[in-house]
Order: C-alpha cells, then sequence, then structure tokens
C-alpha cells in the first residue's frame, strides 16, 4: 500500500509540475510574441502567416530611438553617401528606405517615465511605512473610521475621477509637469500601501520594541531599527504593486500630459512611422518599457519570499 501511495503521490507532483508549465508557457506567449516581433526585420513584420525563423535585425530598436524621413522616389543615396552613413543608419536605410533625422521621443519618454514612478513609489512607500505604523502601534482616535476613509479611494476606478483631476490640475499649473504626476500617483497609490503594510506590521510582535525602548531606544530608533527590518518583505511587495501600477497607468498620463511629463505608456499607441505603422518599432518600444519592471521585480524578489516572522519571538 505504501509502494501505491508513493507512486500515486509522485504521479500527482509530475502531473503538477506539467500543468505550471503549460500555464506559464501560455502566459508567455504575448512576451515571446513582442520579442519576436521587435528583432524582425522590416520585410518580415507583415508576412502571413507569421514566420518564427528568421535573422534576427536591431532596425526596430534603431527606428523607436531616432525620427527618420524617407528618401523621395527616385533619390537613392549614392554609393558614397552609404558608406559616410553611420552604423545604425545603414541598418534602417537598407530595410525601409528612410534617412535618420535627429534622436527620436522615446528617450525623453522613457527617463520621464523612469523620473515620475520611481519618486512616486519611493513616497508612497515611505508615507505607507510610516502612517501604517501609526495604525498598528497607537490608539489614534477614529482610526476604523480613518482607515475606511483611507480604503474608499480605492473603490472607485481612478478613471472615474479623471475630468475632476484635470480640472484641478489646469487650475493649479500642474498639466503636463513631472510634479503633477508624482503627486497623483502617490494620491492613488498610498491608500492601498497602508492598508497592505498596515496587515505586515501587525503581525510584528511587540516584544523586540518594548525591550529596545527599555534599553533607551526612542520611538523613531525602533521604528527605523527593528519595525522596517521585520517588515521588509510587506515593503518589498507594496513596491513591486506601487511601482508596476505607475509603469503602466495610462489614462491620467495621457490626459495630464502632453510633452514635457508624457510616459511612455500614454506616447507608444499614437506614433506613427513616415511609413505608417511602424509595428516593429512598437514592439521593441514595449520590450525595452517591461524590462525596468521585470528587474525591479527580480531585485526584490529575495524579499518577496521571506517570511515576515523571521526571527521573531513565538507567543
Amino acid at each position: 500500500m505504501a509502494i501505491i501511495a508513493n507512486r500515486k503521490r509522485r504521479i500527482g507532483r509530475w502531473v503538477l509540475i506539467i500543468v505550471l508549465i503549460v500555464i506559464t508557457f501560455i502566459y508567455l506567449i504575448p512576451f515571446m510574441y513582442i520579442i519576436n516581433t521587435a528583432f524582425k526585420p522590416w520585410t518580415g513584420i507583415k508576412v502571413y502567416p507569421p514566420t518564427v525563423i528568421f535573422k534576427p535585425s536591431i532596425g526596430s530598436f534603431i527606428r523607436i530611438f531616432t525620427s527618420r524621413t524617407v528618401y523621395p522616389p527616385g533619390e537613392v543615396p549614392t554609393e558614397e553617401e552609404i558608406s559616410g552613413m553611420k552604423w545604425y543608419e545603414r541598418i534602417v536605410y537598407k530595410e525601409t528606405n528612410e534617412e535618420v533625422v535627429r534622436l527620436g521621443d522615446f528617450p525623453r519618454r522613457y527617463l520621464n517615465s523612469i523620473i515620475i514612478c520611481s519618486i512616486s513609489t519611493l513616497i508612497t512607500v515611505i508615507l505607507g511605512t510610516i502612517a501604517a505604523y501609526g495604525f498598528s502601534r497607537f490608539n489614534v482616535r477614529g482610526k476604523d473610521d480613518l482607515l475606511f476613509f483611507i480604503l474608499s479611494t480605492r473603490m472607485l476606478p481612478p478613471v472615474v475621477v479623471v475630468i475632476p483631476v484635470f480640472l484641478m490640475f489646469r487650475f493649479l499649473g500642474l498639466t503636463d509637469t513631472h510634479i503633477g504626476l508624482i503627486l497623483l500617483y502617490i494620491a492613488f497609490n498610498v491608500s492601498f500601501a497602508v492598508w497592505v503594510l498596515k496587515g505586515f506590521i501587525d503581525e510584528i510582535p511587540t516584544e523586540y520594541e518594548e525591550a529596545a525602548m527599555v534599553d533607551g531606544y526612542t520611538r523613531f530608533q525602533v521604528f527605523r531599527k527593528i519595525v522596517v527590518p521585520q517588515a521588509t518583505t510587506g515593503i518589498a511587495a507594496t513596491a513591486v504593486f506601487c511601482f508596476i501600477f505607475s509603469w503602466n497607468e495610462y489614462a491620467f498620463a495621457f490626459l495630464l500630459s502632453r510633452k514635457i511629463a508624457q510616459t511612455v505608456p500614454a506616447w507608444l499607441p499614437y506614433q506613427m512611422g513616415v511609413l505608417g505603422y511602424d509595428w516593429g518599432a512598437a514592439a521593441a518600444g514595449t520590450f525595452i518599457f517591461l524590462l525596468p519592471a521585470m528587474v525591479f521585480t527580480i531585485i526584490l524578489r529575495k524579499h518577496l519570499v521571506r517570511g515576515i516572522t523571521f526571527g521573531a519571538i513565538r507567543k
């Protein structure tokens, strides 16, 4: 009977592994298609049926980073002019018969996304951690009502309040500014951060804090040296979710920014090349756009899997 039970257990484990592999593959299909399209040459992007095996090209990445114009019909550059082109200009010309004019708008929009999302996530996590600690450790008057009020800001999708926010930002002169989008993302993310982090901090035993204060620690030192390290898992998870929300946000970025503070999600879908919509450049831009969120999550992966009560006192 034991042999049969072990065999069933092994079969069940292998079935689970196969199911997980299949599910993972299905989830990765869109990402793999984006990578496939990003490295296709111009002539292979619109081929039907789509090709899987082809000679890779970085032409799409060059096109997303540059602004170009098409050589007029009959005005083909001479061999001398072609040899005088830079290496990336020759790649673009051979694929699309275009001339690189200048650096495109993508780097500026990409930098805007990094600045706005990084600063808003950092401030959100700091404010959320402090507020969550206060709600968790102190008997604040009307605490339940305040927590419900904070939660109520997440009851409606952000797009519902887009018009009032637009009118307020226009009145305050915050449209198309970095500080405007940073403040907006902080306002929408801080309620999520408070509720998530409060749950983590509630699980941290108070014995460490009481012992530290007996030894002469101030409340702030207790918070910085004891609570924050114990809550690293919750802080990391909150930071990842807040960053991804800000990084992917489209509606507010599209409505409240036009040029100076415009981010990639609001800019990328509306970029028409001189030869029509460039799906290869769009895929290349999407691939580059996904990298920071992936890197940020990978960096924090160790904290995401650590137990929140690691080293805590048993009650």
